[in-house]
C-alpha cells in the first residue's frame, strides 16, 4: 500500500524531511503500526517516534487514534500536540 506522510514542526526538523511517499508492508494497517514501522528505521527515527513521545496523527485530514485504519493513497500527517492560550 502506498501512502504519503507529512511531518510538521519540530518533528520535521528532527527528521530532516517534510514529506515522503512510502510503500508500507501488508502488516502495517493502522496509524500505530505505521508509527512503529517508521521508528524501526533506527537512529533519529526511533528517537523522534519513540512510544513515549507525545505525537498526534491525522489520516486524510481527520485526527486519528492508534487504531485508525490506513488505506491505499492515504495522507498521514504526524505532528506534536498543540496547546492554545
Amino acid at each position: 500500500m502506498k501512502i504519503t506522510i507529512l511531518y510538521f514542526a519540530a518533528l520535521r526538523e528532527a527528521l530532516g524531511t517534510e514529506r515522503e511517499s512510502v510503500d508500507v508492508p501488508v502488516e502495517v494497517q493502522t496509524a500505530s503500526e505505521l508509527r512503529t514501522w517508521l521508528a524501526r528505521r533506527g537512529g533519529v527515527w526511533s528517537e523522534a517516534l519513540a512510544p513515549g513521545r507525545a505525537l498526534r496523527m491525522a489520516v486524510n485530514r481527520k485526527l486519528a487514534d492508534p487504531e485508525t485504519p490506513l488505506s491505499e493513497g492515504a495522507e498521514v500527517a504526524v505532528f506534536p500536540p498543540v496547546t492554545g492560550g
